[in-house]
């Protein structure tokens, strides 16, 4: 835990992916709330989407976080806006379109979530 999934679209051509989440996954080591081995993240390009109605260039990075039930309204913020920062660092000076940076947390249950770990010694 945690899960971090970073939807981007497309026509964000100059976004180096990989290295925009190695980037949050450090931000989020940094944050001292997660041991490194256990952060997930992935990347997931949008090839349908829309924003707004207008036809002038538009994109947008939504990063979903999601992290076990239990952590404070505060600790939720500051780990949103933690994000939001570097999300603001990877795309400063991106001006090729109307670009919309969104981060949300979720929680998922204690109850419900299994994990296993395989070859732990491996790291």
């Amino acid at each position: 835990m945690p899960h971090l999934t970073l939807e981007y679209t497309d026509n964000l051509t100059d976004v180096n992916v990989r290295d925009a989440l190695n980037r949050l996954n450090l931000s989020l080591i940094e944050s001292g709330l997660f041991d490194e081995v256990d952060i997930k993240s992935r990347a997931i390009p949008l090839s349908i989407f829309q924003v707004g109605a207008a036809s002038e260039a538009r994109a947008f990075v939504h990063v979903r976080l999601s992290i076990l039930k239990g952590r404070t309204l505060e600790v939720q913020q500051a780990l949103s806006q933690r994000l939001l920062n570097e999300l603001n660092r990877i795309f400063v000076g991106y001006h090729a379109a109307h670009l919309q940076l969104c981060v949300e947390i979720t929680e998922i249950a204690t109850e419900s979530y299994a994990k296993a770990v395989i070859n732990p010694h491996l790291r």
